[in-house]
């Protein structure tokens, strides 16, 4: 019998108690009717998607939204329930739920811990009441406090929690307090972002003009701040072990690294993104029109934006996504996967960006420097769409998807 290939499951939520004034995610109120019958379409393609795809296993489970927590326990249990019953899952896969402070209670995390989850993802963003409102968050840092510690009550010993820099009129010094109070908490990680002003939100109206931006911090005081945050982390004992990410040993996220490291992956739900066998695609992300697929009968009515991946496509996302990991990309995992030599396709983009001090070289490993992870777009953009697009260059690699 042969070994079935790895896989990691994402499984969209896409429903919200209130919108946030930064998210361009594909998420909204919804009434509980609207919840449940989303519910019971979503765990039909999770049975269809089992059975045309017999070959793989599953490491990870990754429940995201929207906010996943708004559901009742049960709720969640069941599509847990579906997936191992229409998919093989890794004894030990990582299984995480993100969850909104305000959302929690010890039922919903007895119900999640008896589905087999093992790993909390709380959307914080700010430790300073005064920046979750500018945010529209609908909790404040007590009720994160208090989801937290029923969290632990709960015994989940895998806890991240999201924070956010570059919000607008956040100085330096409110940074700082944001990180201190969470790191007193000792989470097993910390996921940190910078603010990204997103077209058609209403930050975007309020900070998106040239008058807006004057309210967002500056870019010294930004880089500051993530300095800042490297800086604290590891006095607590984390390692940074992706640009934005920092975990205490052996707790980084599994799920992520595989979508950074190539793994395929399947995206389950609204407006879910897929990458499988050498495809990219993402699903249905009007709700009337997911609801309407027939999932028992043809799933291809599901996908949007199908795209085969050329070799050069692959490799070139080996590079970019790869360079997000702190520990570099590796050139003996490029030639193996792709019998090419990565130091001479990449030759121009990697002697450039090594002189100019953004990478280094410690062969086979390539990585960014501290000052490459400050401008790392800028170095992303140096290896895409550099290959020629001609797959018949590049060895044999059928592709067929389903």
């Amino acid at each position: 019998m042969s070994e079935k290939q790895k896989l990691e499951l994402y499984i969209h939520i896409p429903f919200c108690a209130s919108k946030c004034r930064y998210c361009d995610f594909l998420s909204g109120e919804s009434t509980p009717e609207a919840q449940r019958a989303y519910i019971n379409q979503l765990i039909e393609e999770i049975r269809a998607q089992g059975q045309i795809l017999p070959e793989y296993q599953l490491s990870s489970i990754f429940i995201g939204g929207g906010t996943p927590s708004i559901l009742s326990g049960l709720q969640i249990q069941n599509i847990i329930s579906a997936v191992y019953e229409n998919f093989v899952v890794e004894a030990d896969a990582e299984i995480s739920i993100e969850c909104n402070p305000g959302t929690l209670d010890a039922t919903k995390l007895e119900y999640y811990r008896e589905a087999g989850i093992n790993r909390l993802s709380l959307g914080l963003q700010s430790a300073d009441d005064e920046e979750l409102k500018l945010l529209g968050r609908i909790h404040s840092y007590n009720d994160f406090l208090h989801s937290y510690e029923l969290a632990r009550a709960a015994h989940f010993d895998n806890i991240n929690i999201d924070l956010m820099s570059g919000i607008p009129h956040q100085t330096l010094h409110k940074w700082r307090q944001s990180l201190k109070k969470v790191l007193r908490l000792h989470p097993e990680h910390i996921s940190a972002y910078s603010l990204i002003i997103e077209p058609g939100t209403p930050f975007a109206a309020l900070y998106g003009s040239e008058e807006g931006q004057k309210a967002l911090p500056g870019e010294d005081e930004e880089r500051e701040m993530y300095a800042e945050t490297k800086t604290l982390l590891e006095e607590y004992g984390f390692t940074r072990y992706e640009i934005s990410n920092y975990a205490r040993p052996g707790k980084e996220c599994r799920h992520n690294i595989g979508y950074w490291t190539g793994v395929d992956y399947l995206g389950v739900g609204l407006g879910a993104s897929s990458k499988l066998k050498h495809h990219r695609f993402h699903s249905e992300e009007r709700l009337d029109r997911y609801m309407a697929v027939e999932m028992h009968r043809d799933l291809m009515p599901l996908y949007q934006d199908l795209v085969a991946l050329t070799v050069a496509d692959e490799m070139e996302e080996f590079m970019y996504l790869g360079l997000r990991m702190t520990k570099g990309v590796s050139g003996a995992d490029f030639y193996d996967l792709f019998h090419l030599n990565m130091f001479d396709l990449f030759g121009d983009a990697i002697r450039k960006n090594t002189a100019l001090g953004l990478l280094e070289v410690d062969t086979p490993m390539l990585r960014l420097t501290e000052r490459g992870i400050d401008l790392s777009n800028r170095v992303f953009a140096d290896f895409y769409e550099v290959l020629p697009r001609n797959q018949a260059l590049f060895p044999d690699d059928p592709r067929n998807l389903f």
